[in-house]
């Protein structure tokens, strides 16, 4: 049956990179081809400014890298829309990332399931598999 997943962008990293450290279920959905996936503009915001900050260090080119890995892997992009951000005003502070609020957020307004690690992203009322 086909599902719904928003991946968190650690779940994105380990598995264009280090699979090993994904979860069993995580690794079985990522590679099921029946499952549609999702990365967050989010996502990509959120390592833009971590390479900037030095933070992450990737190589020159990691932009395109990426698509070319979300296109090999049939991810599909997701945007950021006002609607999004409407279910972040209302969030518990659980999680003081604003990325992980969005992308809280968007699994809200999208109706996703979040596969992520974080165990902050788990307190709130989302689905998240791992």
């Amino acid at each position: 049956m086909e599902m719904e997943y928003l991946l968190d962008t650690h779940t994105f990293l380990w598995f264009i990179s280090e699979p090993e450290k994904l979860g069993d279920r995580a690794r079985e959905l990522l590679i099921d081809g029946e499952n549609v996936l999702y990365w967050s503009a989010a996502s990509q915001w959120e390592v833009s400014i971590k390479v900037s900050l030095g933070k992450l260090e990737l190589q020159d080119g990691w932009q395109l890298a990426f698509e070319e890995e979300r296109r090999a892997n049939f991810i599909l992009d997701l945007p950021i829309r006002i609607s999004h951000c409407q279910p972040t005003e209302t969030l518990p502070w659980h999680h003081r990332d604003p990325f992980d609020r969005l992308l809280v957020s968007q699994a809200i307004s999208e109706d996703l399931t979040i596969v992520s690690k974080d165990k902050y992203i788990r307190l709130y009322d989302v689905e998240c598999v791992w």
